[in-house]
């Protein structure tokens, strides 16, 4: 092994090694830095204006939609990958009566951009934004 390539294992980030799929607690590094996080927001139909209130949680591995708890979607774990001052994640909420909610969404400082996408019988049958800001 050159020199060149010894200096740069020792200068590859630990959050970019954590994040590596296929490895033993892939993401951990990752979703340390969005556990513990809440953001208050809206979740809207695309192109429109208005929508549901909502509060989107962090906590020891798994994300929460405060405004899907009514329709009996629980918590479900996510991903985070993180780039830069960007965390990416991903998550899968589930109810018994209507089907998956796929998220999808970039953090980045106190802000939360975001996809919502339902999933009834395997198919895609609707998809919302979802904007919000951290909790101070």
């Amino acid at each position: 092994m050159s020199m060149l390539s010894n200096l740069r294992s020792l200068f590859v980030s630990p959050l970019r090694m954590a994040g590596t799929a296929g490895t033993p607690g892939a993401g951990a590094a990752s979703r340390a830095a969005l556990d513990g996080r809440s953001f208050d927001g809206i979740v809207l139909k695309c192109g429109e204006t208005s929508g549901d209130a909502d509060t989107l949680s962090f906590k020891d591995g798994r994300f929460r939609s405060s405004a899907c708890d009514p329709y009996g979607y629980g918590d479900g774990a996510y991903t985070a990958t993180q780039s830069g001052e960007a965390i990416a994640f991903e998550a899968e909420t589930e109810s018994p009566q209507y089907g998956k909610l796929l998220w999808k969404g970039t953090v980045r400082g106190p802000r939360l951009d975001g996809t919502m996408t339902m999933v009834r019988d395997g198919q895609a049958t609707g998809e919302k934004w979802v904007l919000a800001g951290e909790k101070r």
